[in-house]
């Protein structure tokens, strides 16, 4: 049985060209991905393997896909009971508990909006988070941060009518997700939305402002089609790990729609902390088939010993995020036997670019175009690029809504098209060859990728301006031999203060404290003047200047 072939006319191809040229998803007029491709497995294979969750306490727990539809069917109905209606926003602080399955695909299941968000947040990016998607339920992991993160949410959220807690101790402050949802009945009907209608929402960081929400349709599944089958190359009764936490649109590429309607289960390594002896072993016990991971991972397993028993039963190999160095693939080629084929993209999308099946790997390239998209480098001035020559990621289409791009954005209280007279802008810069490779350059903005994190400096300048030490701060990125690029803060200082180890510590830990912990500075330069234009604006590129590589 290949759901697949449902949207499919063709599944195979002979060459990228073909690919490029002849690959179509035919999308039904109410595509819907709970009853169309969840509820369809458990109805023809209902011991299919769904999920295999384990962390690193030795809990395990395997899901078909006949398991998962009745207990998303029994939490959609808990969901019910509590107010919830098509429309309505939840946001979920879950990490990769097996419980965000079966929240999403309740979700899904009755048209609710899933709002992702990472159990990294601090209260004000929560109650910014759910102010501004109005969210009416909080659904949160039962961790001693993330509770005293949200400990004030009904006071400063109006719109939240009540807040679940998933975890294993009893509790009494919240409901218990694990303990309500089962006590009630399978729901059985459908939602009856339409394709237009909203699925999921990433928020998605950006140099000036607050995140902004990147809102997708009920159609976002069928796009990722393109990243399962032709990016990650999952299989067939496979198993996938894709490691990252549910709050980030990563999780959306790897680890539920495009693999659910290839029939590829999923791993869901749920570990507290990422350690990589313990993803080492963990790969090694439950071998999954498929991997993709951010390049800082696959440089950290090289730091740490990887050998290729703990890969042996890994057949392909991927990444996106971020740059992969061309030193670090040809390392693990020699470990595994296996080249990693990168794919770029976007919290707004699917995949733009990858290093596709039928195309040799040109180490730290990104690529060639996705079939679903119409790429293309341009100038500033809008025309066209040589190749060779550098410009920005852009693409160009047909229609206000393609598939897998988002069908709007939503910030400062206003909706957004993000398509202009027929374009989208990626705001990432590369060079073609002559070949058709993409070569990524860098940001044609002041965004940060650290880790696989995308991180914009005006939250980490908004929480250090309010230190009693800074006068002003200005974040850039700094390039790194791990992380890729890793947080610098430049600061001037007000008078009476001086800068010390000490008062480097202080303000990193003060960043943490008052947004995500991942956002910190790990370098901290004090100036003493700030580079600035005519006009007052801080010139970052000056600023570029006085950083050394870490």
């Amino acid at each position: 049985m290949e759901l697949i072939k449902n949207y499919l006319p063709r599944t195979e191809f002979e060459s990228y060209e073909d690919f490029k040229g002849n690959f179509k998803i035919e999308v039904p007029d109410d595509f819907d991905f709970v009853r169309d491709i969840v509820d369809k497995w458990a109805e023809y294979e209902p011991d299919k393997t769904a999920l295999v969750y384990c962390n690193d306490d030795g809990f395990e727990r395997r899901f078909s896909f006949s398991e998962v539809a009745e207990l998303s069917k029994r939490a959609a109905a808990y969901f019910i009971s509590l107010g919830i209606k098509p429309g309505d926003r939840i946001l979920t602080l879950l990490r990769r508990r097996y419980e965000y399955w079966i929240c999403a695909i309740a979700m899904a299941r009755i048209g609710a909006v899933t709002v992702p968000a990472s159990i990294q947040l601090t209260e004000k990016d929560i109650v910014y988070r759910v102010n501004t998607a109005e969210a009416k339920l909080i659904i949160a992991l039962q961790d001693s941060f993330v509770l005293e993160q949200i400990k004030h949410m009904k006071e400063k959220c109006p719109s939240i009518i009540d807040i679940l807690i998933v975890g294993d101790e009893p509790q009494k402050q919240y409901p218990d997700f694990n303990r309500e949802y089962i006590k009630y009945d399978e729901w059985n009907d459908y939602s009856g939305l339409a394709n237009h209608d909203e699925m999921i929402i990433y928020f998605t960081s950006g140099t000036s402002g607050y995140p902004k929400m990147a809102i997708h349709n009920r159609t976002y599944p069928l796009g990722h089609i393109v990243t399962a089958k032709y990016m990650q190359c999952v299989q067939n009764n496979g198993l996938h790990l894709t490691q990252s936490d549910s709050g980030w649109a990563k999780f959306g590429w790897g680890n539920i729609y495009g693999q659910w309607i290839c029939g590829s289960a999923i791993f869901a390594y749920d570990p507290v902390r990422f350690d990589t002896h313990n993803l080492m072993k963990a790969m090694e016990r439950f071998k999954p088939t498929s991997l993709c991971i951010p390049p800082t991972m696959y440089r950290f397993l090289l730091r740490d010993g990887i050998e290729k028993k703990h890969v042996e039963s890994i057949q392909w190999f991927s990444t996106a995020g971020e740059p992969l160095s061309g030193e670090v693939n040809s390392e693990f080629h020699k470990i595994s036997g296996h080249y990693i084929h990168e794919g770029f993209g976007q919290s707004e999308g699917t995949p733009i670019t990858c290093a596709f099946p039928w195309l040799p790997v040109r180490p730290s390239s990104m690529g060639k175009a996705s079939p679903l998209y119409n790429v293309a480098l341009i100038r500033p001035d809008g025309s066209l690029c040589e190749q060779g020559e550098e410009g920005e990621v852009v693409i160009f289409t047909t229609c206000e809504n393609q598939l897998g791009l988002l069908s709007a954005y939503y910030a400062n209280g206003e909706m957004m098209n993000p398509i202009q007279e027929g374009i989208y802008h990626t705001g990432d810069i590369a060079v073609e060859d002559k070949e058709g490779y993409y070569w990524y350059v860098g940001r044609n903005d002041d965004m940060i990728k650290c880790s696989g994190y995308r991180i914009g400096p005006f939250e980490i300048e908004s929480v250090l301006n309010t230190h009693p030490a800074v006068r002003e701060s200005a974040i850039i990125a700094q390039p790194d031999e791990i992380r890729g690029q890793i947080v610098c803060a430049v600061i001037l200082l007000r008078e009476g203060y001086t800068s010390s180890e000490a008062l480097t510590k202080e303000l990193q830990n003060y960043v943490k404290e008052n947004t995500a912990p991942y956002k910190y500075p790990r370098k901290i330069i004090y100036v003493s003047e700030m580079p600035k234009t005519t006009s007052g604006k801080i010139i970052r590129r000056k600023l570029r200047d006085i950083i050394t590589p870490s």
